[in-house]
């Protein structure tokens, strides 16, 4: 298990001034702002063009992602995809990164089981998420999950109050100077991984169609 010192954060990896998200990528293979790297396979950072309309934030890779360097390539990812289709997003115009960069988990016999990221590890990483934002230029941001809305909208955020709401960014955000961009819009929503948690997941797969329908219809506006 990853030890339990107090990170120092990731901004000293950071590029200071990166001019592309593999810059940003290739420095990121190194971080050591928190624990979580030392057992870990890898990092894991977002994928996608710079100039995609809408940014998806998750919580952190899971075991299949850790493992292939990708996020959202596991179930929860399979699934997400499925449900951007049935909304009606073109997959081509997303960009999808994470809040938190290494695999947070416990082993349990030969088996890893996913840790929910800590206060602490998500802002080690969060240096990672303003440099990724400060090379994009979407016209939504899409927060899949609780630790994405505590990354980016502070410590009170509730999904359940606000999902499928349109939100001002970066005016809504924690700290919103960390954004300097024009002011577009943001959406909470449930996590995929939540669905597959679901009792009735035909129900909660349909609540997270009809918010990603909301993203859909805001970028078409």
């Amino acid at each position: 298990m990853p030890g339990t010192e107090a990170p120092v954060g990731a901004q000293q990896w950071v590029p200071p001034q990166p001019h592309s998200i593999d810059e940003l990528k290739q420095a990121a293979s190194g971080c050591r702002g928190c624990e979580l790297y030392e057992d870990a396979t890898q990092t894991v950072f977002g994928r996608g063009a710079p100039h995609s309309k809408i940014v998806f934030v998750g919580e952190q890779p899971g075991d299949v992602e850790d493992q292939k360097g990708l996020p959202f390539v596991g179930p929860a990812g399979r699934l997400l995809r499925d449900a951007v289709d049935d909304a009606g997003i073109d997959p081509g115009d997303l960009y999808i990164t994470n809040a938190v960069k290494h695999f947070r988990f416990e082993l349990r016999g030969k088996r890893r089981i996913h840790q929910t990221p800590g206060p602490a590890h998500i802002t080690a990483c969060r240096p990672w998420l303003v440099a990724e934002f400060a090379l994009l230029k979407p016209r939504l941001v899409v927060l899949l999950g609780a630790t994405a809305g505590k990354a980016l909208l502070g410590p009170s955020f509730r999904v359940t109050r606000s999902r499928g709401q349109l939100m001002p960014w970066p005016a809504s955000a924690e700290h919103p100077a960390d954004f300097p961009v024009a002011e577009i819009r943001a959406l909470a929503t449930i996590h995929p991984s939540a669905v597959l948690r679901a009792d009735n997941r035909d129900i909660a797969y349909q609540g997270l169609v009809d918010d990603l329908k909301v993203a859909a219809a805001a970028i078409t506006a």
